[in-house]
């Protein structure tokens, strides 16, 4: 139980002193060692409930929390992922919040958000996340250039094998402006050819 919410037995003293020996909420909260608000506001839970002194005999601490408790308990029954471990799983390839919903709900079964809120959680925290700096590219300053890491299945007709073509990907900076080609490699006559290639097709001439 929270610690900022008394332990059962001391809020059913309250009760007993309010609808048994009739006691003032100040006088309630000295011999408790309560607040006068928590006092306050434990014997008006237990009034909107129908409740008075004694109780029930059926009605244990559990069923009582529940009565006094149960917007408090339904947000205590849910266990939250650890969003950090997610945010970081998400910049794994193929890695996606549908694959880390299904692994957080497998682990907490009941208590686990369903995927919509477990999502909102999610952005919630990645949001929270502090921001970088925002870079503004002039136009014809820069091109970005590297393999992409993923690879394009190739099969061939005739026999059936399957080769992975490798995929060469430059961007300009300011546009966005994108060529893009496979290779069979990524040793350094591929490399090379692909930005000669590349060149030429973003219209820039070769320098004798």
């Amino acid at each position: 139980m929270p610690a900022k919410r008394s332990a059962m037995r001391k809020i059913k003293e309250v009760l007993r002193l309010k609808f048994e020996v009739r006691l003032s909420h100040e006088r309630i909260a000295a011999a408790t060692g309560l607040s006068k608000g928590a006092v306050s506001k434990y014997v008006q839970r237990a009034i909107s409930k129908n409740l008075s002194w004694p109780l029930p005999e059926d009605l244990d601490d559990a069923v009582l929390e529940r009565l006094l408790f149960p917007q408090v308990l339904q947000r205590e029954h849910f266990v939250h992922a650890d969003y950090a471990y997610v945010h970081q799983e998400l910049k794994r390839k193929g890695v996606t919040l549908q694959l880390l919903w299904e692994e957080y709900h497998g682990a907490h079964g009941e208590r686990a958000y369903q995927y919509s809120q477990f999502c909102w959680h999610y952005q919630r925290f990645r949001d929270s996340l502090a921001r970088s700096m925002r870079q503004t590219h002039r136009a014809g300053e820069k091109l970005f250039i590297d393999y992409s890491g993923d690879t394009v299945p190739v099969i061939n007709a005739v026999t059936g094998e399957i080769l992975a073509a490798q995929i060469f990907i430059a961007s300009m900076g300011a546009s966005k402006y994108t060529y893009a080609e496979a290779t069979w490699t990524q040793t350094l006559p591929d490399w090379i050819a692909s930005h000669i290639r590349m060149l030429e097709y973003l219209g820039v001439s070769r320098r004798s």
